[in-house]
């Protein structure tokens, strides 16, 4: 997930068919991109931590979509492929989350998350 666009996959749980789109990080727009996959079951979803922080992953589980987020240092990685894409990191993640390969971290609540970056915050005031 970057700024300008999110790289999304899904493989329907019944036919086994990949779905993939490029979407906007909106979290409204994701959201709605999630509710219309097919299939009779819930959607599970996936992203990997970083910079974008864990916002969508609060608004997907408070609209009951299981969101996890993976931690990166835990995922396996495909070897002999060194050119790494947004689109192949989708199919990927959705890959490994279809197989419970996925080691989720927690989602921390926003106030846990404001605690943490203003400690953060106090020790780059300190070394400045």
């Amino acid at each position: 997930m970057h700024a300008r666009s999110v790289a999304a996959a899904a493989i329907d749980g019944v036919t086994g068919k990949l779905l993939q789109t490029r979407l906007t990080p909106d979290h409204d727009h994701i959201r709605s991109w999630v509710r219309q996959l097919p299939g009779p079951v819930a959607v599970t979803v996936t992203y990997e931590t970083g910079p974008t922080g864990f916002g969508l992953a609060r608004v997907l589980n408070t609209e009951g979509i299981r969101c996890v987020v993976a931690a990166p240092s835990k995922l396996q990685r495909p070897s002999g492929d060194p050119v790494l894409t947004d689109a192949k990191d989708a199919v990927h993640l959705a890959r490994l989350l279809r197989l419970d390969e996925v080691t989720g971290v927690v989602v921390p609540s926003v106030e846990q998350e404001a605690a943490r970056d203003l400690v953060r915050a106090g020790g780059t005031a300190v070394q400045i």
